[in-house]
Parts: structure tokens; sequence; C-alpha cells
């Protein structure tokens, strides 16, 4: 008679948690030889990757994003590939097509020459750049993990992500991301300028002779077990009741204050985004388990692109990062 395959004990996955947190310490390091100061961005981009989702990334020209994109793919050894989003970029520009040959007998078939979203780290440069017609091709392929081409299914690698980039400057000539492929962005990471002395130190670091290149510090196969941990790490009562009250909260319907101008809040994919988010940062951590203080952290860059402030708010000054500090203020 068979027998169940044993569960792996509390005691494994506390060393597991400790293996991986001495991991993503590596990780972190090496980041930041090549990533000057922007901290809370580096460990929201490392919280995506961990958690299997994807990040919108908004600022100025010329915060790294871009770089920051290529460091992660080289550090964590992954295939990436980079698109440059402009209005006549055609969805088969990114996911492929298929083409007609003729084999040397004369036979002719169709044969699909695979696009650059076939890879496990696509940086999709300006996105809002695209037209609403090749945003959408990303919409399956960021969902499902394949994209289909004439009928017929293509399985993305394992791990896929997709790191957006968008400046939120110079808006003539852009198309604005519809909601529901928002909602497929598990954070939005907003880059500001780096302090002074990051600035200072990349100013010294990056004129000389030559710049440090980033060194591996994991492997694909390695990110993906990270995220499978991710998801056995435990989440006490008051932590779930926590996401699920301030999710609830920023829904159309509040009676006062700022919450009262939402005209479309967060749906239960941000519950999902916020639980997960809270294990990969304690896993990041080294703790064995998230907190409230989590919940409180991670709630902006998971809720600020899942909600609409309605005309009469926008008429009061009302802005999205009002409403989530009121929603978050009870859990601080």
């Amino acid at each position: 008679m068979s027998t169940a395959p044993a569960l792996p004990s509390q005691s494994d996955l506390v060393r597991e948690i400790e293996l991986l947190g001495e991991r993503l310490a590596l990780v972190r390091e090496r980041i930041g030889t090549i990533i000057f100061g922007q901290h809370e961005v580096i460990e929201e981009a490392l919280i995506t990757l961990l958690s299997g989702g994807h990040a919108l990334l908004i600022g100025v020209p010329g915060l790294a994003k871009t770089r920051l994109v290529e460091t992660l793919g080289a550090i964590l050894e992954l295939e990436d590939k980079r698109i440059q989003c402009t209005p006549d970029l055609m969805p088969a520009d990114i996911l492929g097509s298929e083409v007609l040959e003729e084999s040397e007998s004369g036979r002719r078939s169709f044969r699909f020459i695979p696009g650059p979203i076939f890879c496990q780290l696509l940086m999709a440069d300006e996105i809002n750049r695209a037209s609403p017609r090749t945003q959408s091709a990303l919409l399956q392929a960021m969902q499902e993990g394949r994209v289909s081409v004439a009928g017929a299914y293509h399985p993305l690698p394992r791990p896929f992500h997709v790191l957006a980039t968008q400046n939120p400057l110079e808006q003539e000539g852009t198309y604005p991301l519809p909601e529901a492929q928002l909602d497929r962005f598990l954070l939005q990471i907003d880059v500001d300028y780096p302090d002074l002395d990051a600035e200072r130190q990349m100013l010294v670091a990056t004129t000389g002779v030559e710049e440090e290149a980033p060194r591996p510090a994991m492997t694909a196969s390695d990110l993906v077990a990270a995220q499978r941990l991710v998801r056995r790490i435990p989440v006490g009562e008051k932590v779930v009741e926590a996401i699920l009250s301030l999710v609830r909260s920023g829904r159309p319907g509040a009676a006062s204050g700022a919450r009262r101008f939402v005209s479309w809040g967060p749906g239960p994919r941000a519950s999902q985004a916020l639980m997960l988010a809270c294990r990969a940062r304690a896993l990041i951590d080294g703790r064995f388990s998230p907190s409230l203080d989590d919940v409180v952290a991670l709630a902006p860059p998971v809720l600020r692109h899942r909600m609409a402030i309605s005309f009469a708010g926008r008429a009061e000054g009302i802005a999205i990062a009002q409403v989530i500090a009121e929603m978050t203020a009870p859990f601080t």
C-alpha cells in the first residue's frame, strides 16, 4: 500500500526561510553595488519577483529604472529582454508571428517565430506609449503565462515577469493603461530622486574608467523555489483580517473622509497581491510571518494603481495617497 509523502515540518520551513534570507541578503548587497540608494524601490522590485508578479515603475527619466531591470536579470540569472514601446509598435512585434516557409520538396507550412516576450524578465519601456491594441497583447501573457497566435497557444518560460516603466512627464502621444491591465501589475513602484549621499556615490562610481558589473547571486530555478516558499509562509489571522478590512475600505460607498470620493476601488486581486507581498517582505527581512507593519508599508504600492478619484474629489484636491493614508491610519 502506497503512503502519502511526508509534509515538511515546521523546523524544515524555518531552516528554508533562514537559508533563503541569507541568499536574498547577498542579492540586495550586489544590487546595491550597481544601483545606489533607492532601497525602497529595490525592495519592492524583489517583492514583486518573489511573489511571482509584475511591476509598473513610474518615475522621471534618468532614475535608473532600465538599469535596475538589467541588474535584476544579471544577478538572478534570468533571460531578460527589452522592448521600447512606441505608437507604431504592433502586437506581433512583441508576441511573434508565423511565417510561410517552403521546403526543398515544395511543401509549404507555417513556422512560428517567437517574439521578445519569450523570456523570463521582460522590460516594457514607456509602456504607455504603445497603442491600446499592443498593450492588450501583454494582458494574456501577464495573467496566463502564455500567448495566443493564429489560434495556437504558446507557453512562456518560467518564471515570467514583466517590469514596465512609465514616465509621468510628456503625456502627449501616450495612451493611459486600461484598468484591467493596471490590475495585472502586482505593485506600482514610484521611483523618486536619490538622496544626496547616494547621488554623490553614483557620480563617483559611474564616471570613472570602469564600472562594476553585476555578479550573479541566484538562478532562475532558485527564484522559482523561493516563490513556492513565499506561498508556504504562515499568515496570522490578525494580518488576514487587516488585509481584508483595508482593501474593502477602499471601495466606493464610504460615508466620510477622503474615501467618499473614490469612484472605483480595489477588487479581490488586490487582497491577493497584498497577502503575497506581505509574505515576500517578511521573507526578505528573514522573518517567519508577516506583521501589520508589512500591511501598512505595502498598501500604497499595491493599491495606488487600483483606485481612482471621482471628478468631485479631484476638484477638491483629493489625491490617491491621501485616501490610502486614511485607510491605513487605523493600523498604525
